[in-house]
């Protein structure tokens, strides 16, 4: 499998404090059966520490290949939604703003609280110029549980809907889950992460995920979620759903 959103790198972000956190993370995302994970940093829309970041991608690595733990750490950004987004050479210029550096997928976050209002005439400027934002965890979003056929909109207008495997199997509330299901039933989940943060409590772990979506809609339909749909994005591939 492969996880699209993690905060896996140590002392960056609220991910974990240490790289023995970060590597326990790494180990329990391979028992889970993961292989390639993007490190998806919370940042706004410039990275002034970007060279710092790569260096931690490259010291987790080499640490992995010591652990001999087959995982590899492919660089990327969680950005937080704002205007600057809308300039291409803000996103062009940076080897991470966008998923693996690929100019093509943006992992785009905007607050739990509401869904702001311009979000429509944003993902609109970014399809035209040449990228494709990916929106995470909205099933937690209070507005989206309130009224989640708002996301229908979202989706013709191409954005990916990305589900965190903890909403769909219940760590997150009742709230969470059930639009997390209800997203599910209605084909408006394109892949599934999970948006990891620590080895206890919120660790890379796809697979219970897997298991419920694979009894919902069948294990083809599970298996793009976690893995076709992710390499496409991670591979700067035109998504197909």
């Amino acid at each position: 499998m492969i996880d699209i959103h993690t905060h896996i790198l140590p002392m960056i972000d609220d991910g974990p404090a240490t790289i023995q956190e970060s590597i326990e993370m790494c180990r329990i995302a391979v028992n889970d059966g993961i292989k390639k994970i993007i490190a998806t940093p919370h940042v706004q829309s410039k990275v002034d520490n970007e060279g710092a970041i790569f260096e931690k991608i490259d010291i987790l690595n080499q640490a992995l290949k010591q652990e001999g733990l087959d995982l590899v750490i492919f660089p990327g950004a969680e950005l937080h939604l704002n205007d600057q987004l809308l300039h291409a050479d803000v996103l062009k210029e940076s080897r991470m703003l966008t998923l693996n550096g690929n100019k093509k997928y943006i992992l785009l976050e905007f607050s739990f609280q509401w869904v702001p209002p311009e979000t429509e005439q944003v993902i609109f400027a970014l399809k035209a110029m040449g990228f494709t934002p990916i929106l995470p965890h909205l099933e937690r979003n209070f507005r989206v549980q309130n009224n989640p056929g708002i996301l229908i909109r979202f989706v013709e207008l191409g954005a990916i809907l990305q589900v965190t495997a903890q909403s769909i199997v219940g760590n997150f509330g009742r709230a969470s889950k059930k639009c997390a299901l209800w997203m599910l039933r209605n084909s408006l989940v394109h892949v599934i992460a999970s948006d990891a943060h620590s080895p206890v409590g919120r660790p890379p772990v796809l697979s219970h995920a897997l298991k419920v979506v694979s009894a919902m809609l069948g294990e083809d339909s599970a298996r793009k979620m976690v893995l076709d749909h992710p390499k496409m994005i991670l591979e700067g591939i035109p998504f197909v759903s």
